[in-house]
């Protein structure tokens, strides 16, 4: 840990509350305020978040603006600012928020899948880099989140390296998901200020394209992602998404963090969004939740093992599995609960099984935040079986509320669930290795049958998963030992130029 507080700037492209599609906006929203609130001398680090300013987003103020060069033309960064609040030691901290607005770039309905997303996202990345001498602020660290800030370490370590304004500061890239890369045709080296001569397999090359994820790979001072075991899967060749030689090649400089959750925003203690508080001496209360989930998806109102899943409705997430074992499930005494969106097949497919089993399963197609929160306080099971799972975040919000996983054995899930062992009572949840629907059937009927057969052992099993800690501040500790990491590295890199 530092023996001062430090200057973090947090990059990412969406973040909440301002703008969501995934996961990511969840740890951009939540992560710094735990960086802010956690330092050896208690006094908290600077921490400041960029995003782009999309059109929908409001209560944001003008801050300032100025041109950026984007080579055929010059476009303009309008800095917006807003603000989060993080809650330290019954204290509020105000943690400010960038937004780099620009209309002919972020004035559009919705945020990605673009034909000009390279141009985008330089722009984002530029305006972000040229936006902080002009706040004369200079961040010891800039954490850049998955391939929309890629260029921002290849600018640090090029252009920008001999300027004494940004030369000691170092960068850290986390991979969220490695399948999403932004790889782009040759023409965007221009954009990213760089030749022809960067056009090779050992630089920013990759199949024939520009790769953006490859580019914040190679230049980052240190390179993480949201899970231990994630971050040993893919160095390997079947789940690298052909990037597995370079993370090999930088295994010295890459590290895995779990993600956390909040802890104050998911609590079953307070959570207004629920429909009767309890904790995990109060399983009764649980159980009422059980019953008003029940009512509102319209099935019987009784004391079965209720089975959740809140899900993006799509392969990665082990969809498949959970079809092939319904019409086993639907004949035991259980009730089964799906939320979600996502591939037309899938969401054509559960509403024809509802329709089938309308006294077991209950669907809702499309997000809705409280009835995803009654499902993880009602439910007795979670479901979560997943092909791969960079870290996941559906696991750790229901065991805080004492709903216990039953997950495939992949990145976080296999770093965050271990296997109930009958034996010794030992274990937080319900775990298979092999991606296929006898081994998935087999632990779910494990956990039917402790749940049916053994009270005192189950309660027991929920109340361990509800005491675990998976809350941001002990995730934050870590971020703050890989960013005294990369500073060492960037020191190292300096001396060598």
């Amino acid at each position: 840990m530092f023996d001062r507080p430090l200057k973090i700037l947090f990059v990412a492209s969406e973040a909440v509350p301002f703008a969501k599609t995934g996961g990511l906006a969840d740890v951009a929203g939540s992560l710094p305020k735990a960086l802010a609130t956690v330092s050896n001398n208690h006094s908290g680090n600077d921490v400041r978040i960029a995003l782009p300013h999309y059109k929908g987003i409001e209560g944001t103020k003008y801050l300032i603006d100025f041109p950026v060069n984007m080579i055929t033309r010059t476009e303009s960064a309008i800095i917006r600012e807003a603000a989060i609040e993080a809650k330290y030691n019954g204290e509020h901290r105000l943690i400010p928020v960038y937004l780099v607005d620009n209309h002919h770039y972020f004035y559009r309905d919705g945020m990605y899948m673009f034909a000009d997303e390279a141009a985008r996202f330089a722009f984002f990345c530029h305006a972000v880099l040229e936006m902080l001498p002009k706040l004369n602020w200079q961040p010891d660290i800039i954490h850049c989140n998955d391939w929309q800030t890629g260029p921002i370490p290849l600018f640090l370590k090029t252009k920008l390296f001999q300027h004494s304004f940004y030369r000691k500061t170092a960068t850290i890239f986390t991979i969220h998901n490695l399948q999403y890369q932004g790889n782009f045709p040759k023409e965007v080296l221009s954009l990213l200020g760089v030749d022809d001569s960067y056009f090779t397999p050992d630089s920013l090359e990759f199949y024939g394209t520009v790769s953006y994820i490859k580019t914040g790979i190679l230049f980052a001072d240190a390179i993480n992602t949201v899970s231990k075991t994630y971050a040993t899967e893919i160095q390997k060749p079947e789940t690298g998404e052909r990037l597995d030689g370079l993370l090999r090649k930088r295994s010295r400089d890459l590290y895995g963090i779990i993600n956390g959750i909040n802890y104050h925003e998911f609590n079953p203690k307070t959570d207004p969004r629920i429909y009767r508080n309890y904790d995990q001496n109060s399983f009764e209360n649980k159980k009422e939740n059980k019953y008003y989930l029940q009512k509102e998806f319209n099935l019987p109102v009784k004391d079965v093992p209720v089975l959740g899943i809140i899900s993006r409705l799509v392969d990665q997430k082990g969809l498949d599995l959970i079809a092939g074992v319904i019409e086993e499930l639907m004949e035991l005494e259980v009730q089964l609960l799906i939320l979600g969106s996502g591939e037309r097949y899938y969401e054509d497919l559960f509403k024809e099984l509802k329709n089938r089993f309308p006294e077991k399963l209950g669907v809702y197609i499309g997000f809705n935040a409280i009835l995803a929160q009654r499902i993880y306080a009602g439910s007795d099971i979670f479901l979560m079986p997943s092909k791969y799972e960079p870290c996941g975040l559906g696991q750790l919000i229901a065991m805080r509320y004492g709903t216990i996983p039953v997950v495939r054995a992949t990145g976080g899930l296999a770093d965050t669930v271990n296997n109930y062992n009958p034996l010794t009572g030992s274990g937080n949840g319900f775990t298979f290795t092999g991606y296929n629907h006898k081994d998935f059937y087999f632990v779910i009927e494990q956990a039917l049958n402790l749940y049916q057969e053994n009270h005192a052992q189950w309660h027991k099993l929920v109340k361990i998963a509800m005491e675990l800690d998976f809350s941001w501040a002990r995730s934050a500790i870590e971020y703050l030992q890989l960013y005294q990491e990369a500073l060492s590295r960037n020191k190292m890199f300096a001396k060598t130029v």
